[in-house]
């Protein structure tokens, strides 16, 4: 605002410059949707590594072709994907009451049977009291000891647990809590056995004996007593008075001693929970219960279980998780209004690949999509891309691995063809981890995003992710190996081809869209060139907005000609487009040529940007001549 001068003096008045620097969206922003055996469901979610892949999703599944896909796009230089989880049927979570007459029960954090792995183990100062802390321990899909992650929770109540543990930001990535919706208020009940009450000091006499049995699960419903026959060991103390902080880590290191070669025992834990001493089974079997009695020389009761308190388990387990079924078509395009299926990155700000692995399933695969439905689902992918400005790409269907299949195949759907996706042939193949590395033949589309993403940080958006430098990451084999004459076959309809060279090993060869066949003709018959139109596209959409509600005249078509040149002129700079300067490079256009009167009264501003894209050079000539007659010199 204008300063008015009201004494005599210096003023000093900042004045805007009308330059807003507009800096390039991501490029390589990947978006997976297919079948996992974990995470949430239709509900997008953002994953940076393979680690965080493997936490969110669980890793690779045998079932799902969308694993091996994120797999080969981080090895192959993918540095940031979306993925959306789908299911067909009833996917349900993992559940556990904690307790026989508990309130509060807890739930696996997404469906899956992953959370059968789940255990709770709830410590308090009291029987079933509170505060009371819960310990959750997610242990190994084939079963082991050791823990493969754990939370901690302490000094929860039952009016705090559900804001604890559900918290988005701070709560568990492992569990939800619910509390019973009529009563809610009785803590959940302590893990492990409780002896009796106890005053703070004991006569011990000298060297009591210590009798252990484990109470296990049989497997159906009912229980046994282990060891048949029960072991006595003599508690290592003197005869004296002895504090419950004295006497717990003898009567742990006599159960220990008891049979070490059984883990229930050889882990087991004896702490002090208020009056009372609190044994825990090692891990193993959470199901354990450990019953205890110890005497003294006379057969007088020292301490003994509870006479007041149920045998308490070692852990609860979760249980009941289910899946759900491997998705159809219906469930891979979703539906818009619930966002689901493709629909779910509607709450997704930016991507620019999308890949649908699933969509090429259409035989070998457990519960195969039918050729129509996999012809529904790449068509609304395709869709779905032009409409957010991104790239699908698409994968060979896995009944498909001869030259001839291919043609065939896409001249049966030339109704796919799109100027916003590519096509890659054939399949390859990557070691499978979960089959002694054997090798598996999966879909493209995952190794292809990782090389955009490679070549975008390494050369730009312009260049053409092909050639000797696409060398493809942890491929040993293709479905087929194709010759110069196939690959010209191929290449003039569109597909791109897959080939292994000597030295170079396996590369990607050819950088056209759908649209790329000589036929044609298409503006957009190369990939980079579709590309770097979408990239300025989304960039410019994103960074004018400040254009809108702003006075409709020559001052505002002065800084949008500013603003959108001068990144235009970065892009030139960088070598993005062809020729010598600037004007043979591009142009930028908004003045009374482009926004007549009638579009001011409308309230319409028209920019014109143009660029001279950089083309491949996919053919390369070399002549030779013979030079008759002496050479001068």
């Amino acid at each position: 605002m204008p300063i008015s001068p009201t004494y005599p003096g210096v003023y000093i008045e900042e004045i805007p410059s009308g330059v807003r620097t507009i800096t390039g969206v991501a490029t390589s922003i990947a978006a997976f949707i297919g079948y996992f055996a974990r995470g949430p469901v239709n509900v997008p979610t953002q994953v940076f590594s393979l680690g965080d892949f493997e936490r969110e999703f669980g890793g690779l599944d045998a079932q799902s072709e969308g694993g091996y896909a994120i797999w080969q796009f981080f090895l192959n230089g993918g540095t940031e994907a979306w993925v959306v989880r789908v299911t067909a049927g009833t996917a349900a979570s993992s559940t556990v009451s904690l307790g026989t007459t508990t309130d509060l029960e807890v739930d696996a954090i997404n469906p899956g049977v992953w959370g059968d792995n789940l255990r709770v183990q709830v410590t308090a100062m009291a029987p079933a009291g509170e505060p009371f802390d819960l310990l959750i321990s997610e242990y190994p899909a084939g079963g082991g000891a050791v823990p493969v992650s754990q939370e901690v929770f302490r000094n929860l109540s039952m009016d705090r647990v559900e804001a604890v543990i559900n918290d988005v930001n701070t709560g568990s990535r492992l569990i939800r809590a619910r509390r019973n919706p009529l009563s809610g208020t009785t803590p959940p009940e302590t893990n492990g056995t409780l002896s009796g009450q106890h005053t703070t000091a004991l006569s011990i006499p000298a060297n009591p004996d210590i009798t252990v049995t484990i109470v296990r699960d049989d497997g159906s419903g009912g229980t046994i007593t282990l060891p048949s026959t029960p072991v006595t060991r003599s508690l290592d103390l003197e005869e004296e008075v002895y504090s419950l902080l004295e006497v717990a880590p003898a009567l742990e290191a006599a159960i220990r001693a008891t049979d070490p070669t059984e883990p229930a025992l050889a882990g087991a834990t004896v702490t002090i929970v208020g009056d009372r001493l609190l044994v825990l089974a090692g891990p193993g079997n959470p199901g354990d219960v450990l019953s205890f009695t110890t005497t003294d020389t006379s057969d007088v009761l020292l301490f003994t279980n509870s006479t007041d308190t149920t045998a308490r388990l070692q852990e609860y387990s979760l249980g009941s998780g289910n899946n759900g079924a491997l998705p159809g078509g219906t469930e891979l395009i979703g539906d818009p209004t619930s966002k689901t299926g493709i629909h779910a990155l509607e709450d997704v700000d930016l991507f620019n690949l999308l890949c649908i692995p699933r969509s090429a399933m259409v035989s070998g695969s457990s519960l195969p999509l039918t050729a129509t439905q996999a012809a529904a689902v790449i068509t609304m992918a395709e869709t779905y891309c032009r409409q957010r400005r991104a790239f699908f790409l698409m994968d060979t269907p896995d009944n498909i691995s001869s030259p001839q299949g291919i043609r065939t195949w896409l001249a049966a759907n030339n109704t796919l063809r799109s100027d916003h996706a590519a096509l890659y042939f054939p399949r390859v193949q990557m070691p499978d981890p979960l089959n002694d590395f054997k090798l598996r033949s999966v879909g493209a589309s995952g190794t292809i995003a990782g090389l955009f993403a490679r070549t975008d940080s390494d050369r730009g958006v312009w260049k053409a992710p092909a050639g000797t430098e696409a060398n493809l990451q942890n491929v040993f084999k293709l479905d087929t190996l194709l010759t110069d004459p196939e690959n010209g076959t191929l290449n003039k309809i569109g597909i791109n081809c897959l080939r292994t060279f000597p030295i170079y090993g396996t590369i990607c060869w050819g950088a056209r869209t759908l649209e790329g066949a000589d036929e044609m003709g298409s503006e957009y018959k190369y990939v980079p060139v579709r590309r770097l139109a979408l990239f300025i596209e989304e960039t410019l959409f994103r960074s004018l907005k400040w254009v809108v509600f702003e006075p409709n005249d020559e001052p505002l078509w002065a800084q949008i000609r500013l603003n959108v040149g001068a990144f235009m002129n970065n892009l030139f700079r960088q070598g993005a487009f062809q020729g010598q300067t600037p004007r043979q490079a591009y142009l930028v256009k908004c003045d009374r040529e482009t926004t007549t009167q009638n579009d001011i009264d409308r309230g319409i501003v028209n920019i014109l940007v143009g660029f001279a894209p950089l083309k491949p050079a996919e053919f390369v000539f070399i002549k030779l001549q013979q030079l008759a007659g002496e050479i001068q010199t």
